[in-house]
C-alpha cells in the first residue's frame, strides 16, 4: 500500500476523512446539496445576498466592460477602476480613512501582520484566532505569545511579563467556530495603556454586529482609534471574494509597499472588486437586513434554549458540541438525513475531542426554518 493511502486509512480510522460536497443551487436558504434538497444552516453568507438582483447586474456589468481577468498584480497592470472604487467603498462602510484590498481574507491577515510585525516585535493572539492570523505571526518571525481565549487576566499578565518595546494584540472580533465576541473595550484599553497596537479581524463581523452591520466597532460604540487596525474579508455577508485592511492613509500605504502577499499576487478580477463594492454599498442601503438577521439569531438562540440546549451568543454561528469525532460526524448525517444540512467540524480545525455542529443562521431563514431545524438537531442528537 503506498503511503498516501495509508495516510488516508489512518484519518478515517480517527473519524476526521472529509470530502466535497456539491451544490449544484444557488446559496440561499434552500439548495440541493447532492441531488437532496435541504434547509442550508452552514454558510457564511449571513445577509443571504448571493443572488440579490442588483449587486449581480454590477457583476455583469464589470465583466462587459472590463473582461474576466485582471492580468497581473495591483503594483503592474492589474489596478482598475473597481479595484479602487472597492477600497473607497470599504474606507467609507468601516468608517476609516483608507483601505487596501486584497485577494482573500486568509491574505489579508498573512500581509498585514507580517508586514507590521518583525523579529523584535511581540505578538499577543488569543487563543482561538483564526488560522490566517496564527500563520501571519509565524511569517513575522518575533515572539507570539498566545493568551487563554477572551481571558483578559491572563492577557494581562503576559503583557506586563514581556514589557514589548513595540507589540501588538491581535485577535478575531467573532471566533469562527465558537460564535462568540472578542471584549474589544478591554482590549483596546489594555493596548493603550502598554502602547500597544490592537489589530482586529472583522471577517464574521462586517454586516453582522452593530446596529447598520459596520463591525466589531459600530458594536462596540468604538473608533479606529481604539482599533487602528481592521482587517475582514468580501465573502461572508458582502456576496464576493476577498479581504481588505483599513485605518489610516498611512498605515494602508505601508501594507502596499511591504505586503508580500499583496505584492506578489494577481489582482482580484474587475467582477468580483465590483461584486464586493455593491454589495458593501446595498448593505449600507438596507439596515433592515442586518436586523432581520440579529432578530433571527436571537430567535433560534432563543428556541434552541427552550429544548434543552445551553447556547450563547449575538452572532450568527451556533455551535452544538458533541466532544467526540466519530458522533458528531453521526450527528450531522442524521440532521441532514431530515433534510437540515449543518456540517460536523473536527480536529485540526478545532481541538481533538472537541467536535461539533456549527450551525450558522441568515437573514433569508424564516421563523419556520428555525422552528424545523431546532426540532430536527434535537432528533438528530438524541440519535447518537
Amino acid at each position: 500500500m503506498d503511503s498516501f493511502a495509508s495516510r488516508i486509512d489512518a484519518i478515517k480510522a480517527a473519524h476526521l476523512y472529509r470530502k466535497l460536497r456539491t451544490l449544484s443551487t444557488p446559496q440561499g436558504r434552500e439548495v440541493v446539496i447532492d441531488g437532496q434538497r435541504v434547509l442550508l444552516f452552514s454558510s457564511n453568507s449571513y445577509l443571504g445576498l448571493n443572488t440579490n438582483g442588483h449587486i449581480c447586474r454590477e457583476a455583469i456589468r464589470a465583466v462587459e466592460e472590463f473582461g474576466v481577468g485582471s492580468g497581473g498584480s495591483r503594483l503592474v497592470t492589474g489596478n482598475m477602476t473597481p479595484h479602487m472604487r472597492l477600497e473607497a467603498a470599504v474606507a467609507e462602510f468601516k468608517g476609516s480613512e483608507a483601505a487596501l484590498a486584497f485577494t482573500s481574507g486568509y491574505t489579508a491577515n498573512v500581509g498585514v501582520i507580517s508586514s507590521l510585525c518583525h523579529k523584535d516585535t511581540v505578538i499577543f493572539s488569543d487563543a482561538l484566532n483564526h488560522a490566517s492570523i496564527i500563520d501571519g505571526c509565524r511569517l513575522a518571525r518575533g515572539l507570539t505569545a498566545v493568551y487563554a481565549h477572551n481571558d483578559m487576566d491572563d492577557l494581562l499578565q503576559r503583557v506586563r511579563h514581556l514589557r514589548p518595546r513595540q507589540g501588538f494584540i491581535v485577535t478575531d472580533s467573532v471566533f469562527s467556530m465558537d460564535g462568540d465576541i472578542a471584549r474589544l473595550p478591554d482590549l483596546a484599553s489594555i493596548a493603550r495603556t502598554y502602547g500597544l497596537t490592537l489589530v482586529v479581524d472583522d471577517a464574521h463581523a462586517t454586516g453582522v454586529l452593530g446596529a447598520t452591520g459596520r463591525g466589531s466597532l459600530e458594536h462596540f460604540g468604538l473608533s479606529h482609534d481604539d482599533v487602528p487596525v481592521v482587517t475582514g474579508t468580501l465573502s461572508k455577508a458582502v456576496p464576493s471574494e476577498g479581504g481588505f485592511v483599513c485605518g489610516s492613509s498611512s498605515l494602508c500605504d505601508l501594507i502596499r509597499n511591504t505586503a508580500r502577499s499583496f505584492i506578489f499576487t494577481t489582482a482580484p478580477s474587475p467582477s468580483t472588486a465590483a461584486t464586493a463594492a455593491a454589495g458593501l454599498e446595498y448593505i449600507a442601503a438596507h439596515p433592515e437586513l442586518v436586523a432581520r438577521l440579529q432578530g433571527n439569531v436571537a430567535y433560534f438562540v432563543k428556541k434552541l434554549g427552550r429544548i434543552g440546549m445551553d447556547v450563547q451568543g449575538q452572532s450568527p454561528i451556533i455551535p452544538i458540541m458533541v466532544g467526540d469525532e466519530e458522533k458528531a460526524a453521526q450527528a450531522a448525517d442524521a440532521l441532514l438525513a431530515l433534510g437540515v444540512f449543518a456540517p460536523c467540524i473536527r480536529y485540526p480545525t478545532v481541538p481533538k475531542g472537541m467536535a461539533r455542529l456549527r450551525l450558522t443562521v441568515m437573514a433569508a431563514h424564516t421563523r419556520e426554518d428555525l422552528d424545523y431545524a431546532a426540532i430536527c438537531l434535537e432528533k438528530a442528537l438524541a440519535a447518537v
